[in-house]
């Protein structure tokens, strides 16, 4: 599942491929299961190894694994049904944007989320997970509609940023991701955000508003892209490395930060090599979730979630 590896991962990959050969060999013998056992047992101590130690920039690479379960992997294996609801009332449908009813167990529930598709030819249909302006129109109009008839919404964060070219901005990106924020404040009804790999920038911003906000383990979620930031500060992309480490975007940070409720534990080694373990995790999460927050009153509710967003961005520093 986890495909090619990435360059941090060459001593992994060397240990898989070696485990590959000897099971490739059709004369199997005691010394040979031997060997293979012995070399499992090395790839699983050298993936905790990597990966309880990435450095940021790392994890923005994992993050982006083309492997990475996105939002509709999460459907189909974590979710029981899913009808898909199209368009946005105004100008189209933005396929960066996945949007429907969906059941979670007992749970009937709104679904929005990014998605960025696995061939070159889906990614260029999603614009690489770059929501236009009518992708989070498509969402608002989704969320009115849960909002009217009860159903808890589900966000799944997966875009390095809104979608930047003319087109967007003339129909008013900024604005609309700003509407999207505002009525999310004030939505009558559970809101759970899940960042599940990039969180760039506004276009992660415009449908992160919730009552219970979550980011996996190797996911990152930030005002800007490392390369935007490192562009805007050093000019140039080169620096993107040392631009990830000073925006404090990772898991760790966002949590002793404030930023996120709850980080989402990943199998060993990333998302991206056990798609069902995750999602078995997601449900898990997902469902404890909505039985929290399903007894609580509108009002009550509406309340902590502007405190919730309030309490962000608040420090002490010591002389």
């Amino acid at each position: 599942m986890a495909g090619p590896g990435l360059e941090f991962e060459n001593e992994i990959a060397d240990l898989e491929e070696q485990i590959a050969s000897l099971e490739r060999n059709t004369d199997r013998s005691e010394e040979i299961d031997s060997a293979i056992r012995s070399l499992r047992l090395a790839r699983v101590a050298k993936l905790k190894e990597t990966y309880a130690s990435l450095d940021p920039w790392q994890t923005v690479q994992v993050a982006r694994h083309k492997n990475r379960p996105y939002t509709r992997d999460y459907l189909n294996l974590a979710f029981d049904e899913f009808v898909e609801l199209h368009g946005d009332k105004h100008f189209g449908d933005d396929r960066a944007m996945l949007t429907g009813f969906a059941k979670l167990d007992r749970f009937k529930v709104m679904v929005i989320g990014h998605q960025k598709g696995r061939t070159y030819k889906e990614r260029a249909a999603c614009h690489f997970g770059c929501a236009h302006p009518e992708g989070y129109r498509k969402a608002m109009v989704k969320m009115k509609m849960a909002e009217k008839y009860r159903l808890p919404v589900i966000c799944f964060i997966d875009t390095p940023g809104a979608y930047p070219g003319i087109g967007a901005e003339e129909r008013g990106q900024a604005q609309v991701i700003a509407e999207s924020m505002f009525m999310m404040s004030d939505l009558k009804t559970p809101v759970i955000c899940v960042v599940i790999g990039e969180g760039g920038s506004g276009g992660a911003l415009g449908i992160g508003v919730g009552d219970r906000v979550a980011v996996l383990q190797h996911a990152y979620y930030s005002v800007i892209s490392p390369e935007g930031c490192a562009g805007i500060l050093w000019k140039s992309h080169e620096h993107a490395p040392k631009a990830a480490a000073a925006l404090r975007f990772t898991s760790d940070h966002l949590k002793r930060l404030g930023v996120v409720d709850d980080v989402l534990e990943e199998p060993l080694g990333g998302a991206h090599r056990d798609h069902h373990q995750m999602a078995s995790r997601m449900k898990t999460y997902l469902s404890r979730q909505l039985s929290d927050l399903e007894d609580i009153p509108t009002d009550q509710l509406l309340q902590q979630r502007y405190e919730k967003f309030r309490r962000i961005g608040v420090f002490l520093e010591e002389n």
